[in-house]
């Protein structure tokens, strides 16, 4: 079947090229199916983009941005680092720990990875530098633990593979706790354990430890943000609201946070907010339906049912299958954005996933830990050019051989996420 390889080919060429990600995928998929079907694809393609946007729980995609937004354009992530480096005063490499906290508590009120890397880098990297932190600890930890507003919930990524696998997102959010705060816990213990070895990277604080009163004045710049997620999560988790109610409320919430609270809008930086909001849900929504006529050339000509065929007649066990895919999803996340990966491989290897007895929920959220190593490695880590872009004097060599050992970590917690199923389902299984 020589049509598949062409159409591979073009996509492949046209990003290349440097073509938009949707023009890629839509082009590359109308021709595959006008060579299937003739002029019959130019009814279907509008019809695939027309079925894959009509879906309520999409709707919670421009709203949580929205929400992402208005809460990064307040002090919140540099509360939030402030109030986690108060309160690991005592530990040694507390900053880069508190770091890593800070980002997981950002992520849980943004959802978009690259916003914490910047709110929480812009402050954090500095402090570290200037206390005498070594530079690739400090950049180190401000990148790889960005990455978690990727899995932490609301994350944007299970919103789209939901929409994609017709997988629950709310399950989604559900079962990317525990390996969000299991990541957490992980990058906080390889901090800890490499300042006990190497002390000189993170130098003990100096002058007086910080007194009970001025640790809970530090909680007070955080805790509307942190209620309003919780309120938004806690109606999703428990069945009072859908994933797309309660982002409509968590917009509202983040607006009164940021108008009344913090008072930082105005007509215009709220303009600004409400376009950039809209640009990037477009961009998202756009890449999904263009995706899915991509996706339809695939079922049309059996590309995920041979793929599956092919694999499973194998004689390689299910985990080996599993770990030649996860590192195949690693590698294609260093050349994709993390939205088109999500759209194009998921109709082509969920089939295969369900065919070894695998949970979909259990590989989406494997299929986001991929992501999350994604986004911190060259040449696509959108990470690496956030922090770049806010902390100026560091080199993005510098941040690229700083993020390396972060990474070992997060995919030695990837794979043990694989190899052990149950430790992602046990928890949405309780609901």
């Amino acid at each position: 079947m020589i049509e598949p390889v062409l159409v591979v080919v073009l996509l492949i060429g046209l990003i290349g090229m440097g073509a938009p990600i949707f023009l890629a995928l839509g082009a590359s998929g109308l021709l595959g199916l006008w060579m299937a079907r003739g002029p019959l694809a130019f009814f279907f393609a509008p019809t695939s983009i027309f079925g894959q946007l009509n879906s309520f729980e999409l709707i919670a995609l421009p709203l949580f941005i929205l929400m992402g937004n208005l809460l990064s354009a307040t002090p919140v992530g540099t509360n939030l680092f402030r109030a986690a480096a108060i309160w690991l005063y005592w530990l040694r490499g507390g900053l880069a720990i508190a770091t890593v906290g800070a980002s997981a508590l950002f992520g849980a009120v943004s959802g978009v990875s690259v916003a914490g890397v910047a709110a929480v880098g812009s402050i954090a990297v500095p402090q570290m530098l200037e206390r005498g932190y070594s530079r690739g600890l400090a950049a180190g930890a401000v990148v790889s633990s960005g990455a978690l507003a990727m899995l932490i919930p609301p994350s944007v990524p299970f919103i789209i593979y939901g929409a994609v696998s017709g997988v629950s997102v709310g399950a989604l959010f559900v079962g990317g706790i525990v390996p969000g705060l299991a990541l957490a816990g992980a990058l906080a213990l390889y901090i800890y354990i490499r300042v006990r070895r190497h002390p000189e990277q993170a130098p003990r604080e100096s002058g007086p430890p910080p007194r009970p009163a001025e640790m809970l004045r530090a909680l007070g710049g955080i805790w509307h943000a942190l209620l309003l997620v919780v309120i938004v999560l806690g109606a999703i988790y428990k069945g009072i609201a859908t994933p797309s109610e309660a982002a409509a409320f968590g917009a509202a919430g983040a607006f009164l946070i940021a108008a009344l609270v913090f008072r930082t809008l105005s007509l215009r930086s709220l303009g600004q907010i409400l376009a950039s909001s809209v640009k990037v849900s477009c961009t998202i929504l756009l890449i999904i339906g263009c995706a899915k006529i991509f996706g339809d050339y695939l079922n049309l000509v059996r590309v995920p049912e041979i793929v599956t065929e092919r694999l499973t007649a194998t004689s390689l066990p299910n985990w080996a299958i599993l770990v030649v895919l996860m590192l195949a999803l690693v590698l294609l996340g260093m050349l994709v954005d993390a939205v088109s990966l999500i759209v194009v491989t998921t109709p082509i290897l969920l089939p295969l996933i369900v065919a070894l007895g695998y949970d979909p929920l259990w590989f989406g959220i494997i299929l986001v830990m991929n992501l999350e190593i994604a986004v911190v490695t060259p040449p696509v880590g959108l990470n690496l050019y956030a922090l770049r872009g806010v902390c100026p004097m560091l080199s993005v060599e510098e941040i690229v051989r700083a993020v390396l050992p972060f990474v070992a970590v997060q995919f030695v917690m990837l794979m043990i996420f694989v190899l052990f199923p149950g430790l992602s389902l046990w928890l949405p299984g309780l609901l």
